[in-house]
């Protein structure tokens, strides 16, 4: 199959704002693609080689990828750079300069050889971008940048734009793993209707090439039977929040186990024998970046293979005192972990176990999973299970919720005890309500909301970004709606480093997942959540946060927002929903009656 079939479904996509649209353009890509490389199309469609867990990454920056273009288009670096000032996109420049080569192509360009272009495959695409991932060692930058002019030379202009894009992890074409779900129950199992068995199993091996694979090699029933694989991470189950004791136990029929909710990073371990492999909640692998934690892990899980679920968080270590979240993103770093083990040591709280042993335990109870946790967790001083209590009142609730304040935490986990207690992998429900410190104030909520787009500053703000447009998640349509303009609570170490940090998800038009009725100065791909509060929350003329629903013709919108931190752990998908949005609209009414 030729790249060239994949960029003309690419600039259809890139050209409509309906996800109708992609859709139905993805479908009509897939059912053409041979069986034997429907992974390698999805993946290059998602902007990746492989899936995201794996962690596979190009290793060039933007001065290696300009390397390759100016060798390509037989053109200075100078040239590249100076064409990128002007376009603003590594991905457009190569477009120009190599349609300008091309016009004036000798057969005997790039050091005098002969030159016989060949059109490029899927394959070639796919496995010259796997060289380029897998190079290493002494002389891998000159390796990736010739296998990426080998490519270029090759490329119709346009074919070239998208390479570049994509190996800087800048595709842009607004497709969510939920569209390519869509488009696979369609291409090739029963219509929209067969998307829930597929998305079931994507929650449980969250790897849509491999899982296309099956598909179309094993149908429906080979979906269905893809199971838990030790070193693959499962989707987390996420909670809803309520505001106050009475709600939560109401909801949960009159019992729960409150435990602490830890202010960490919440990790999913695998363990199998000695070898440990740790996810963050958005799937990435961080093994690397706590190899005290995989100690814990592989010397106090009591089995051959395991998946546990924990908060790893950091300690005092003189006095054993829990620290800030902030304080634990120190720890992700590259190069100097022993340094960052010895200043930001971590303990593991666990709270849930789903596979032990050969045995999945996803569809038992939560009780029963605590016991087989309690069971396999060796204790001490660094690993332990979560603080817990069994709370049947609200004053119970409620005296548990202060303790947990006092230690140090966000607030409480409430879960039921249900028979229906399952693990809800990758789905939001009131099995799990979370109870925090910040729910308390009836006028300052926090959400975690996505950044779609910015407004540049002026004065003292000149030169970046005064304030940043920000939306909630509306996992019915997939989209992202506006709630508020947020420009105060940044340092001015926040406010230098916003451009920077959102450089690589500029876009030149608003994005087809965000439905916004204000025009940005700049808007972005949704990809980086922050967490938000505000004095309250009420109808908004300009915002699309459940537009319609409290009122016609107006949405929702936090009233003086203020940004409180980056949310690095969370994906745009986890980010607060518009339902959230309006239950803590209805609630401060209710409590606004009173």
């Amino acid at each position: 199959m030729l790249y060239s079939e994949l960029v003309e479904t690419y600039e259809k996509i890139e050209r409509t704002t309906r996800r109708t649209e992609m859709t139905a353009y993805l479908v009509a890509l897939l059912k053409k693609v041979p069986s034997e490389i429907i992974d390698k199309v999805i993946y290059l469609t998602q902007g990746k080689l492989r899936p995201d867990y794996e962690g596979l990454e190009y290793g060039m920056g933007e001065k290696l990828v300009m390397r390759a273009i100016a060798l390509a288009a037989g053109c200075s670096l100078k040239d590249v750079e100076e064409t990128v000032r002007k376009v603003g996109d590594l991905g457009s420049t190569a477009e120009i300069l190599l349609r300008s080569k091309k016009k004036g192509v000798s057969l005997f360009d790039f050091m005098g050889e002969v030159q016989v272009e060949r059109e490029l495959t899927v394959n070639r695409v796919y496995d010259t971008l796997m060289k380029i991932a897998r190079a290493s060692g002494e002389g891998a930058q000159d390796t990736k940048v010739s296998l990426l002019a080998s490519l270029l030379r090759d490329a119709k202009p346009k074919e070239a734009k998208y390479l570049i894009r994509t190996i800087l992890g800048r595709l842009r074409l607004g497709i969510a793993d939920m569209t390519i779900l869509d488009a696979l129950a369609i291409s090739f199992g029963k219509g929209k209707g067969s998307r829930e068995v597929i998305e079931r199993a994507y929650n449980r091996y969250p790897d849509l090439g491999y899982i296309a694979k099956v598909l179309i090699k094993e149908g429906l029933e080979g979906v269905k039977n893809i199971g838990i694989h030790v070193g693959v991470p499962i989707m987390p189950m996420l909670a809803e929040r309520l505001r106050t004791p009475e709600e939560i136990l109401q909801k949960l029929g009159g019992v729960c186990i409150a435990e602490y909710k830890y202010d960490g990073m919440r990790i999913q371990a695998h363990k199998k024998g000695n070898e440990v492999t740790l996810f963050s909640r958005r799937l990435e692998n961080v093994t690397h970046f706590f190899p005290d934690a995989c100690e814990l892990i592989r010397k106090h899980i009591k089995a051959n293979e395991a998946i546990v679920e924990g908060e790893c968080v950091a300690i005092d270590p003189d006095t054993g005192e829990l620290r800030p979240f902030q304080e634990l993103m120190h720890r992700r770093r590259k190069y100097d972990i022993k340094r960052a083990m010895e200043e930001y040591p971590v303990s593991l709280f666990m709270f849930d176990v789903l596979y032990v042993d050969g045995k999945d335990l996803t569809l038992t109870p939560y009780p029963e999973r605590r016991e087989v946790l309690k069971s396999i967790v060796e204790e001490t001083d660094r690993i332990r299970l979560a603080e817990w209590k069994l709370v049947k009142s609200p004053k119970e609730l409620e005296e548990f919720f202060e303790q947990a304040i006092a230690d140090g935490c966000e607030g409480v986990m409430c879960k039921s005890l249900m028979p229906n207690a399952i693990y809800q992998s990758g789905t939001r429900g009131f099995l799990w309500i979370k109870y925090k410190r910040d729910y308390k104030a009836e006028l300052a909520d926090t959400l975690d909301l996505v950044a779609v787009g910015a407004f540049w500053g002026k004065g003292k703000r000149a030169g970046t970004y005064g304030a940043l447009l920000m939306a909630a998640y509306d996992p019915g349509t997939d989209t992202f709606k506006t709630v508020c303009k947020v420009g105060s609570g940044f340092t001015d170490e926040d406010l230098a480093q916003l451009p920077k940090m959102f450089e690589p998800y500029i876009i030149d038009h608003k994005h087809p997942r965000v439905d916004s009725k204000m025009e940005a100065d700049v808007w972005f791909v949704p990809a980086i959540v922050m967490e938000i509060t505000g004095a309250e929350i009420t109808l908004s003329p300009i915002h699309t946060c459940a537009w319609g629903v409290i009122k016609e013709g107006a949405g929702l919108a936090i009233r003086f927002p203020r940004f409180i931190r980056f949310r690095p752990d969370k994906s745009p998908e986890e980010a607060t929903t518009v339902q959230e949005v309006i239950d803590l609209y209805r609630k401060q009414r209710k409590i606004v009656s009173k």
